[in-house]
């Protein structure tokens, strides 16, 4: 990550201005019978590189921490469109934050408090279009979220295993999700994904009942040391902690795999 001011990796922007040499000598005829059109595909590789290394293509969008502390909020709910970029969920370690992490130029959460509850919003409409880089946020584990995270092409790893839900609504459009369920979860936690394999993860010794909606195209693959399966669509797992609150997850498949470990 490139701190304010600093300055990125000199390789493509040299490469880029060898290429545009050439191109102006070729116009000006002082390169003989050479070609300088057959370079073009050479921008794509340069584009493809860079996007893979950094995770954006313009260096105005790098990614950037941040951080809200908590204050009086009880309740939250983070809603986050993602389209194309992947999505990284976790719970805090640092007291006092209400939530932290990484994004791309522009992509700060939105936040509108009433009273002891806040509603934070992070939109992909809000960064520039040729920024990849992933959202990596991490959430306050003593309050209740509400969760409502899409994306049409992107991948959603959510790691609830510590965090306590209100209710939740995890949906890709093209896109893997994986999700470790959360410790409680007072409403529903609804899985979808469209074209896409579901990974749901139960931590020892928590107790969660799975029913999977399949389409005919959607195969279902549980470890049978983790999960009992009660009906055709209905998993539960085995062996939970007596004290522990009952998780319902929903999933929604049309294309893919459900992986339940």
């Amino acid at each position: 990550m490139l701190t304010k001011g600093s300055r990125g990796p000199w390789g493509w922007p040299l490469l880029l201005t060898a290429i545009g040499i050439i191109f102006l000598l070729h116009n000006f005829l002082l390169l003989g019978d050479f070609n300088a059109l057959s370079l073009w595909p050479l921008l794509l590789v340069i584009a493809g590189v860079v996007i893979l290394v950094r995770g954006d293509f313009i260096p105005a969008a790098e990614t950037r921490t941040f951080g809200i502390t908590r204050g009086s909020v009880e309740s939250a709910t983070l809603e986050i469109s993602s389209g194309e970029i992947d999505v990284q969920i976790r719970g805090l370690q640092q007291e006092g934050r209400l939530i932290a992490g990484q994004f791309a130029m522009s992509a700060r959460p939105s936040m509108r408090v009433s009273e002891t509850y806040t509603h934070l919003k992070m939109d992909r409409s809000a960064t520039p279009w040729l920024s990849f880089a992933d959202w990596e946020v991490g959430l306050a584990r003593d309050l209740p979220w509400q969760l409502l995270v899409s994306s049409y092409l992107g991948q959603i790893n959510l790691n609830l295993a510590d965090l306590i839900v209100q209710d939740s609504s995890i949906a890709t459009g093209i896109g893997d999700i994986r999700l470790i369920a959360p410790i409680e979860a007072f409403g529903q936690v609804q899985v979808r994904s469209a074209v896409g394999n579901i990974h749901i993860v139960t931590p020892v010794g928590y107790r969660t009942q799975i029913v999977i909606q399949k389409g005919r195209l959607l195969g279902v693959h549980a470890d049978e040391r983790r999960y009992v399966q009660e009906s055709a669509s209905v998993y539960s797992s085995i062996d939970p902690d007596d004290s522990a609150p009952l998780v319902e997850i929903q999933v929604t498949g049309s294309y893919g795999d459900v992986y339940l470990s």
